[in-house]
């Protein structure tokens, strides 16, 4: 799913960024598009709350692609037991 959210101020694009991750319940990847420099700092503390890990690219000036993709089962298996 990607997320467009270009012009628009938080907390918005991070609203919408949870609503997403939260309707794919980790099963696909969420793009959020901004060029808003605080969803820098927003939206990636979620990410882990909703089985999400996050790579962000800077692609213009300014603009960034978040992408919040699933944890793998692996992954959170071996940190429920370490």
């Amino acid at each position: 799913m990607e997320l467009d959210v270009r012009g628009e101020v938080c907390p918005y694009p991070m609203m919408k960024a949870v609503e997403a991750m939260k309707q794919l319940k980790g099963s696909d990847s969420v793009i959020v598009v901004t060029d808003h420099a605080p969803c820098l700092d927003t939206i990636p503390p979620q990410a882990p709350r909703h089985g999400y890990e996050v790579t962000i690219e800077q692609t213009g000036t300014p603009e960034w692609r978040i992408t919040l993709s699933p944890i793998q089962a692996t992954a959170v298996q071996t940190e429920a037991t370490s």
